[in-house]
């Protein structure tokens, strides 16, 4: 097993690979040289997932970074820039959260914990005065139901469920907090609206299926049309690109998906394949109905569900039509740049196999399927 240390060493040496891995001397110098006016950075946040590379980015650039959060979770990525973090203690969610930053001022307050509406009013309305802008992490869960394709910004959002719920669903959250923070800071608002965020760190195991799967070798199953769309981004190309918008003075809402041009299910497997010499095969199952009633899951009141999504693929019909096919012109055209799928899937294999993950994880992971699963349903596929 790759050690944690191992693994760190390996991505703080990726700078000085980034021209084999297919990027432009311009991009290398954009992510790696250090910023000519440093900003006064606090994060809301800052020990999960994004958080980590959003500091490490600011920190390599050369920026003054502190975080607020409760001081419950440790982080296991980027031990060295937390060391040079100014660290403020205190709970969102109770009434003295913000208690530790009073008497404080800052260039820019970036919220990467936004799970609850009252949470960003609070936060919005506290630095409303103190901070010069405010970047709001969003999503791109604002458009659900996805009943259009190719939505941009000015897409549909719903802004009230209905019915109504005691806790808002996530989307219509996310919407929520959006406003709460235009309204507070108005144009020195940035709202990014990511789609899948994957990469190093990434615990939810979704996207992380498939470097996994596809480096075991054997016949695969992958579901959908090989003409699927997908979408996701690394966490590494968000943070940085975070970072210059916020050196570069940029406002508005944008949405962050990637891959750069359109990318079909069938070129991303082929493309995560490049890291693995194991031999392999595909099967395709390509009837959504077929998958949406196999019994797959089962509910404690009895009922089963079926394989209707394998991040990044999700069926697209019904309120996931558009889903993977968020327009992202405007963030392209604001200079977000990726890396090669490859590197990503690399990366994400590297980190996977070491002890920078969590045991918890490491000992049940969260994969879309067990190898039993995956060949129950190939059998079953066969035998149809």
């Amino acid at each position: 097993m790759t050690t944690r240390r191992r693994f760190l060493g390996s991505i703080a040496a990726a700078g000085g690979t980034l021209a084999i891995q297919g990027l432009s001397t311009t991009a290398q110098a954009a992510r790696i040289q250090r910023s000519a006016a440093p900003l006064r950075i606090l994060i809301l946040g800052g020990t999960g997932f994004v958080g980590p590379h959003l500091i490490h980015a600011a920190v390599q650039r050369g920026h003054h970074v502190a975080m607020l959060n409760r001081g419950r979770r440790e982080p296991t990525l980027f031990e060295d820039d937390f060391a040079r973090v100014q660290s403020f203690q205190g709970d969102r969610a109770t009434p003295t959260g913000y208690d530790a930053l009073k008497g404080t001022t800052w260039d820019v307050v970036i919220e990467t914990s936004g799970y609850r509406h009252p949470w960003t009013r609070e936060a919005a309305q506290f630095f409303r005065n103190s901070a010069g802008r405010y970047l709001y992490v969003s999503s791109t869960g604002v458009y659900w139901p996805y009943h259009q394709v190719d939505i941009a910004e000015n897409g549909r959002v719903l802004l009230a469920d209905d019915p109504p719920q005691a806790q808002p669903t996530y989307g219509v959250m996310k919407a929520l907090s959006e406003n709460e923070v235009r309204t507070a800071f108005g144009d020195r608002a940035l709202i990014i609206r990511p789609g899948y965020i994957v990469g190093p760190g990434d615990t939810s195991d979704r996207w992380t299926y498939w470097p996994v799967r596809i480096a075991r070798g054997g016949e695969i199953l992958v579901p959908g049309k090989p003409t699927d769309q997908v979408q996701y981004i690394d966490v590494r190309d968000l943070s940085e690109w975070m970072i210059r918008l916020l050196e570069n003075g940029t406002g508005g809402t944008f949405n962050a998906v990637g891959p750069a041009r359109r990318q079909s299910m069938q070129e991303f497997v082929y493309g995560v394949a490049a890291i693995t010499p194991n031999p392999l095969s595909w099967t395709w199952i390509d009837d959504y109905e077929w998958l949406a009633n196999f019994p797959l899951n089962k509910a404690s009141d009895g009922t089963t569900s079926g394989l209707m999504e394998a991040i990044p693929w999700v069926a697209p019909r019904g309120d996931e039509l558009g889903h993977m096919r968020i327009d992202h012109g405007k963030a392209l055209a604001a200079g977000l740049t990726y890396r090669p799928l490859a590197v990503t899937a690399a990366d994400t294999l590297t980190w996977r196999n070491s002890d920078a993950v969590p045991k918890t994880l490491r000992d049940a992971p969260r994969y879309v399927l067990t190898p039993d699963q995956e060949r129950v349903i190939l059998d079953a596929w066969k035998n149809r």
